[in-house]
């Protein structure tokens, strides 16, 4: 069972915030400093070819996730990640939902440490979740701001709950 696309809305937000992400079909559900959700339709753009989610998307998800988390709790100073490593714990399979979360650990003046979490999800009760990869992400926080970035924070700061 195929599970339902993003909504017109949520797609604009995810093309807006992210266009990676945007391109396999995620969806921001919380976007708050203390807090980054969303779902993504495990289909064949995010998928490896045994069709099970790609670990590499996996980790996509969670550096994106943890790096918006971190620029807004740093006060949307420039951040970088410097280091991710994510566990593999199970497999999601072509059609299945995907629901992430990344809640910071660490928020401190130059580093920050966030942690993210993927779980299988049942579409019709997202509460029955399998946890599929567990990763930490450690970001750098303060650095200058190239002037071609300067308005970085302009879209997140208008689709977040500050």
């Amino acid at each position: 069972m195929e599970p339902p696309p993003p909504s017109a809305a949520a797609g604009v937000k995810a093309r807006v915030l992210d266009i990676p992400l945007y391109g396999i079909g995620f969806e921001f559900v919380e976007i708050t400093p203390q807090k980054v959700t969303g779902r993504l339709p495990v289909t064949d753009k995010c998928c490896q070819p045994f069709k099970v989610l790609h670990g590499g998307v996996s980790a996509m998800i969670s550096e994106a996730l943890a790096s918006m988390g971190a620029h807004m709790a740093s006060g949307f100073q420039r951040v970088a990640g410097v280091h991710l490593g994510i566990h593999h714990l199970k497999s999601a399979h072509l059609g299945d939902l995907v629901f992430a979360e990344a809640a910071p650990i660490n928020v401190g003046k130059s580093i920050q440490v966030w942690e993210v979490c993927l779980w299988k999800t049942d579409p019709s009760d997202e509460e029955n979740k399998t946890l599929l990869a567990s990763s930490r992400v450690t970001l750098k926080v303060g650095m200058s701001v190239p002037q071609n970035a300067t308005d970085a924070a302009v879209n997140l700061k208008k689709y977040a709950k500050l």
